[in-house]
C-alpha cells in the first residue's frame, strides 16, 4: 500500500493559506503572483541550454511553508538519480535505526584460559562498522592483550556472517570494480584513512632517488594483504603518469608509467577482493605487535560459537555522526552498509533485498509514492534506480518534522564553503552567490546522469526544497545548470513592488566549476 500521507496535509495547509491570502495578492495555483511567473520563466530558459539538447529534465520546487509548487517540469518522470538516492537510504536509517545507533566490533573465544594460554579459538566478530581503522584494529589486540591473552592454540576466525556474503550489488558495472567507490561490502572490513573508504588501500608509488629504478610503492595501511606488481619507472624528466589498477578476483595491484625525480608521490584509493580478509590479516598482526601469539590458521565466514565469552569490543560512532562523512562525501559503502544493516536489525537478515523492503516502507509512510519509483542500491551506484524528482521534493518536505532533522540537514553538503567536512561535494560551487552557505543539497553523477536534490531559502526566507534530475546529455558537465537554477531559487522573492512587471528572465551566473570536474576531492569521485 503505498501511501501519500504528507502531499495531502500539504494541499489542506495550501487551501488554508490560499484562502487566507488570495484576496491579497489575487494569486492562486493557477494563476501565479507575478514573481513565480518570473521565477518559473528563468527556470524554462536555464533548462533551455544547448547542453540539454535530448536530453531528459525532471525539475520540482516546492515552497514548504505553504505547500505551493513554484515549478514543474517533468516532474513525475522516473529518471536515474545516481547518489541523490542516498536521500532515501539516510533519511530510512536514521528514522528506523535512530540516530545513536552504533555498530560493535568485537573479539570473543572459545576455550579455557590459563596463565596466558588460550586453548581454543579467537573469533574477530564484524558489526558493520564502516569506520574501523588500522589503528581501531590495534587498538582491539592492545585490549586482548591486557586480557591476559598470550598464546592462542585455535585458529583466528574472521566472522563477518552479520551480513550475507553478496559482495556487490547485482547492477554495478563490471569495470567500477576496482575502484573506491565500488569496493565490496562486508560485516567486518578496514578504512584506510577518515574519509572511511571500507574495504580499500591507499596505494602510493614515490619516485626513486634516480632515473631508471622502480618508484618506491607501499599501502596504507600497511599490509601484505595486496600484492604489488611494480611495472612502473622513475625518470629524470617529462610528466609524472601512474597508473594504479587491481586486477579482477585477486589482490594483485598493477602499477605502470613513470614518475619524475623529486615528484610528490602518486596515490589511488584501490578496492580490495574479499575485504574480511584483509580486516583479519590487520587484526592478526595488530595481536603478533602486542605480543599474542595466533598459532593457528587465520578462517574467514565462521560465526562465532553461542558458547564464545567476549574479551575486548569497539563502538563505532553513533549513526548521526557517520551522516557527516556518508553524506558530505557521498560514500557509497557507508549507503550500502546501512541499507544491510537496516535489513539485519529489522527482520534478522543482512541482505539488501531485506534492507531495500524496509526503505521503501519508511520512505512510503513519509508520503512518498513507492509505486512511481525503483530503487537498486543504497547509493545510487546502480543504473537501474529511477526516481521522479516530484517523490524526492516529497520526501525532503516531510522529514522536516522529525527530530533528527537538524542534524541531518546539516550534514548535506553546503553550497560554497570551502572546508571540506562542511561543503562537501558542493564547496567549490556557487561561491560568492546567494546559493552559498544557503543550499544543503545532495549531489549525484553518473556518465550522463547528475542531480542535486535539497533545499534553499528563499530571499524572503521560505524554506524551498527542489530536486533536479539531468540525464541522457552528451555533455562533459550540466552542474553548471543546476547551479543557476540554485542561485535563481536563493534570489527569489514574493515582493510584488519588485515584481510585478514581468521582463525577460535574467539567467544568474554561477561561478563555472571546472569542465569534467564533478567534485573537488583529491580523488576522483561519483557522487
Amino acid at each position: 500500500m503505498h501511501r501519500r500521507l504528507f502531499p495531502r496535509a500539504v494541499a489542506l495547509l495550501a487551501l488554508v493559506a490560499t484562502v487566507a491570502t488570495v484576496g491579497a495578492s489575487g494569486a492562486t495555483a493557477e494563476s501565479p503572483t507575478p514573481a513565480t511567473t518570473r521565477l518559473r520563466a528563468t527556470i524554462d530558459a536555464i533548462l533551455a541550454d544547448n547542453r540539454l539538447t535530448g536530453a531528459q529534465t525532471s525539475v520540482v520546487v516546492v515552497d514548504t511553508s505553504t505547500g505551493e509548487t513554484l515549478y514543474d517540469r517533468n516532474g513525475d518522470r522516473r529518471l536515474i538519480p545516481a547518489s541523490n538516492t542516498k536521500l532515501l537510504t539516510s533519511t530510512a536509517a536514521l528514522g528506523l535505526l535512530g540516530s545513536g545507533h552504533h555498530f560493535s566490533t568485537d573479539v570473543q573465544a572459545t576455550g579455557a584460559r590459563r596463565a596466558g594460554l588460550l586453548s581454543g579459538s579467537l573469533y574477530l566478530r564484524g558489526g558493520g562498522d564502516p569506520t574501523m581503522l588500522a589503528a581501531d584494529y590495534d587498538a582491539l589486540a592492545a585490549r586482548v592483550a591486557a586480557a591476559g591473552v598470550r598464546v592462542v592454540t585455535g585458529n583466528l576466525v574472521a566472522d563477518d556472517t552479520r551480513y550475507d556474503r553478496t559482495r556487490l550489488g547485482p547492477d554495478w558495472t563490471w569495470d567500477d570494480e576496482p575502484y573506491y567507490y565500488a569496493a565490496q561490502v562486508s560485516a567486518l572490513t578496514v578504512a584506510p584513512d577518515t574519509d572511511y573508504d571500507a574495504g580499500t588501500v591507499i596505494v602510493h608509488a614515490a619516485p626513486a632517488d634516480r632515473a631508471g629504478a622502480r618508484p618506491v610503492v607501499t599501502t596504507t595501511p600497511p599490509t601484505s594483504y595486496v600484492r604489488i606488481d611494480n611495472r612502473a619507472e622513475t625518470v629524470s624528466e617529462g610528466e609524472t603518469s601512474i597508473s594504479i589498477e587491481r586486477e579482477h578476483g585477486g589482490n594483485t595491484v598493477v602499477v605502470t608509467g613513470q614518475i619524475v625525480v623529486g615528484d610528490e608521490p602518486a596515490s589511488d584509493w584501490v578496492t580490495v577482493w574479499e575485504p574480511t580478509g584483509l580486516a583479519a590479516e590487520i587484526f592478526r598482526a595488530a595481536l603478533y605487535r602486542h605480543g599474542v601469539r595466533v598459532l593457528g590458521r587465520t578462517v574467514l565466514g565462521e560465526p562465532t560459537p553461542e558458547t564464545a565469552h567476549p574479551v575486548a569490543r569497539h563502538d563505532s560512532m553513533s549513526l548521526g555522526e557517520l551522516m557527516t562523512p556518508f553524506l558530505k562525501l557521498s560514500n557509497n559503502g557507508h549507503a550500502e552498509v546501512l541499507t544491510k544493516e537496516i535489513g539485519r536489525v529489522l527482520s534478522g537478515t543482512g541482505t539488501w533485498s531485506a534492507g531495500l523492503t524496509a526503505i521503501s516502507e519508511y520512505v512510503a509512510d513519509t508520503g512518498m509514492d513507492t509505486g512511481t519509483l525503483r530503487q537498486r542500491d543504497g547509493s545510487g551506484l546502480s543504473r537501474r534506480n529511477l526516481v521522479p524528482a516530484a517523490e524526492f521534493v516529497d520526501l525532503l518536505a516531510a522529514v522536516r518534522t522529525q527530530p533528527w532533522f537538524a542534524a541531518w540537514y546539516a550534514a548535506l553538503p553546503i553550497a560554497g564553503q570551502p572546508e571540506r567536512f562542511v561543503g562537501g561535494t558542493l564547496r567549490s560551487r556557487m561561491a560568492g552567490t546567494p546559493a552559498a552557505g544557503n543550499v544543503h543539497a545532495k549531489t549525484g553523477s553518473l556518465t550522463g546522469v547528475s542531480g542535486l536534490s535539497g533545499y534553499v531559502t528563499s530571499a524572503d526566507g521560505h524554506l524551498l526544497a527542489f530536486s533536479i534530475l539531468l540525464n541522457n546529455y552528451l555533455t562533459a558537465s550540466v552542474k553548471a545548470l543546476e547551479d543557476q537554477i540554485a542561485v535563481t531559487l536563493a534570489g527569489h522573492r514574493e515582493d510584488a513592488a519588485s515584481t510585478a512587471r514581468i521582463a525577460r528572465p535574467e539567467v544568474p551566473q554561477a561561478p563555472r566549476t571546472p569542465e569534467g570536474v564533478e567534485c573537488s576531492w583529491v580523488k576522483p569521485i561519483t557522487c
